[in-house]
């Protein structure tokens, strides 16, 4: 039997909230273990609550300190290299997909020519298709030039 759809917004009765914390905060913390035990990484966590004057620290103080002492003390683009927000990881999203849209225009403008060029009675007079033959040959030309300098037979 599948679980019901969880509403992510802030429980109203103080009793169920303190109650799911705990076993949220119960699993989260059983999951980091398994992460540092199977992947050996380190890790920390830092759980503020407004129910606790202390917060929670996992794995222990000192242990979380040399983690964070560890990371504070590397270099910024480092400390930094992985890190995204929501923004960021969006825009990388959007770029990848820019690409791959990019990519498959040009592969459906080459089928397009292909396939103009394969019926019987293609129509050189029409502007459209012609413009798109010659944006098609361009690349061409432009290809293998580039894998002539590549190869260093240009003269």
């Amino acid at each position: 039997m599948g679980r019901k759809k969880v509403k992510h917004e802030l429980i109203p009765n103080e009793s169920v909230r303190k109650a799911t914390l705990k076993k949220r905060k119960a699993g989260l913390l059983k999951k980091l273990s398994e992460l540092t035990t199977l992947c050996g990484v380190t890790a920390c966590a830092i759980i503020f609550s407004g129910y606790n004057t202390q917060p929670d620290v996992w794995p222990s103080p000192i242990e979380a300190f040399h983690v964070l002492d560890k990371f504070n003390n590397l270099p910024a683009e480092k400390q930094g290299k992985y890190m995204m927000d929501q923004k960021v990881l969006l825009r990388r999203i959007m770029s990848q997909m820019n690409e791959t849209l990019e990519k498959q225009r040009e592969k459906n403008r080459e089928l397009e020519v292909k396939l103009a060029l394969a019926e019987t009675n293609y129509d050189f007079n029409s502007l459209q298709r012609s413009e798109e033959l010659v944006h098609l040959l361009k690349e061409k030309i432009k290809f293998v030039m580039n894998k002539i300098e590549s190869k260093g037979l240009k003269g």
